[in-house]
């Protein structure tokens, strides 16, 4: 049969390598509305919950159980539950309803209550609802510094490029998971040679995550997941309390952490009880707020993929972060893991948070180049840079990335590689040679590095551990190199745990180790005139007007 020329041409779009299907509301296979999803509804006795969403209390699971006892704001949940969820989702909008007001009613919906609220929305709603209910005034995002290779000059060089871009968090993974000790100690030393108070952290497997942080080589975690479905949730040693026993260890040590969920995570487990994505993502959020976690990752996260393949997928991935901060829970709202081979696509499933602005716009936005991130690949990498910041100059927007220049780049990697290459030299680590310091300061990514004896590099970050090396041994080191500016911005941070300031809701560090919080910092926008704007924050405002790519009119020749 002849082919239509132009059709022929659209089927070899990028696009049409992503994955869709039709909807399948048995199987889970529905973002929301799902014709299983349960019927709102709550009865209290005597201060205790006896029937939630179309459930009596012997029929709990231990989802179920865990959100009805620890998880909803009682006091208003009746009431709440009887005022009728197109009212809710227009306060939410509204911006003459205050964000207090808004948070007496969502912290009181049933899990059913709360996907039927986040239905009535469509993506510019939400979008408007998004940025008034974020919990902290000043949008931000994270960034991940990976390699391949786990090279830890790299990680170093890119955690500090980043940092000075003005990111707060950062984030490393390891390719084999014994360099763990040594990619944690990396990213730290790179990002506080970068701009002092960034904190890291470095995912791994959750008992050795915890270890890297006892010993203060990490100052904050997120990869703790939780699941919608008592069938997921229990596979294995998982239980809402055993993760709710984890976040207290965290907390307890001073570091800042956080959950993890997703929607599309139980489709790809294949226990979705026939029912919708965001009623599942709910689930997932009231076990985080019923476990005193002050935020979540959510947002599709790595099963983005899965609402990404569905009818008005990525409208339901905003709904579930709004409806993460509509529980008063700090979010990063995902925009990592790759997902679209279409720049159209990528650049449409973060626009929402982009544009709304969110705690964190991306859970981890690629400080490298995609081919380098153990993490498969986020949204958007390091050689999308001038786009991102591009478009927050277009929109007048705060995305979290501040333009630096090639100088500035140049010296502040240069900088990290030194740092970390005096921190090697003082735990008696395999050492890292001046070659390795220019291949990272000028470099793109781990073909551009010199080849490392991986073997010895992974006995000596296991060695690390039986020593009992500490973040005080990295201090030490740094100090005795001379370089005591970031041995003090290490030892700050460590001080900061002490503290614990940053264990508050969406906090931060700022310049001068500030810690911003929802609490000095409360997003306070009541329309427009109100809330953050990019102008008014005019070191900000005038990095992106003064990109280094942006011609002075008045210095040209005619």
């Amino acid at each position: 049969m002849e082919r239509q020329k132009r059709f022929e041409k659209l089927e070899k779009r990028p696009v049409h390598l992503d994955g869709f299907v039709k909807n399948w509301d048995d199987e889970g296979l529905v973002a929301l509305n799902g014709k299983n999803d349960p019927t709102p509804s709550i009865t209290i006795e005597n201060g205790v919950v006896t029937e939630m969403d179309g459930k009596k209390k012997a029929d709990f699971d231990l989802i179920d159980k865990y959100i009805a006892e620890y998880g909803i704001n009682l006091d208003n949940a009746e009431k709440t539950l009887k005022t009728d969820s197109v009212k809710i989702a227009n306060m939410m909008c509204d911006p003459n309803v205050s964000r207090a007001e808004i948070i007496e009613y969502t912290t009181a919906m049933t899990p059913a209550k709360a996907a039927e609220v986040i239905s009535q929305l469509n993506f510019a709603e939400m979008i408007m609802a998004t940025q008034k209910m974020r919990p902290r005034r000043t949008p931000m995002t994270q960034v991940h510094a990976t390699n391949t290779l786990d090279n830890p000059v790299e990680i170093a060089a890119d955690a500090a490029e980043a940092a000075l871009r003005g990111v707060p968090e950062e984030e490393t993974t390891t390719a084999v998971a014994r360099y763990a000790p040594m990619n944690a100690i990396s990213i730290m030393v790179g990002a506080q040679s970068g701009r002092p108070g960034v904190i890291t952290q470095c995912s791994v497997e959750e008992a050795d995550e915890l270890s890297l942080g006892m010993r203060g080589f990490t100052a904050y975690a997120e990869t703790i997941s939780v699941y919608g479905t008592d069938r997921v949730f229990t596979d294995g040693d998982d239980t809402p309390w055993s993760k709710g026993f984890l976040a207290s260890c965290y907390a307890s040590r001073g570091l800042k952490m956080r959950f993890t969920s997703g929607a599309g995570s139980e489709v790809m487990m294949g226990y979705t009880e026939g029912k919708s994505m965001l009623y599942l993502e709910a689930r997932c959020i009231y076990i985080t707020k019923a476990s005193g976690v002050q935020g979540l990752q959510n947002g599709g996260v790595s099963c983005i993929g899965m609402p990404g393949a569905v009818v008005g997928g990525i409208r339901e991935v905003l709904g579930e972060n709004l409806l993460c901060m509509s529980l008063d829970l700090e979010c990063a709202s995902g925009n990592d893991q790759a997902f679209s081979h279409s720049d159209i696509r990528r650049t449409g499933r973060m626009i929402g948070q982009f544009i709304a602005g969110t705690d964190y716009i991306s859970s981890g936005y690629a400080a490298e180049e995609n081919t380098d991130n153990t993490f498969a690949g986020s949204n958007m990498d390091a050689l999308d840079f001038d786009d991102y910041i591009t478009l927050e100059r277009d929109l007048a927007i705060n995305g979290g990335i501040m333009p630096i220049t090639e100088e500035e780049s140049i010296k502040i990697r240069h900088k990290a590689g030194v740092a970390l290459q005096a921190v090697f030299d003082g735990l008696g680590l395999p050492p890292i040679t001046d070659e390795e310091v220019e291949a990272a300061t000028y470099g793109s990514n781990s073909n551009d590095m010199p080849k490392r004896d991986m073997v010895q590099d992974m006995k000596a970050a296991q060695d690390l551990m039986t020593r009992g090396i500490t973040v005080i041994d990295v201090i030490k080191a740094l100090y005795d190199h001379d370089i005591k500016d970031v041995a003090e911005a290490v030892l700050k941070l460590a001080q900061q745990k002490v503290c614990g300031d940053y264990l508050q809701t969406s906090a931060v560090f700022l310049d001068g180790w500030k810690c911003t919080s929802a609490i000095n910092d409360a997003n306070d926008y009541k329309g427009p005139g109100t809330g953050y704007r990019l102008w008014e924050d005019k070191d900000k405002w005038n990095r992106l007007e003064n990109v280094p790519w942006a011609l002075d009119p008045q210095k040209l020749e005619f």
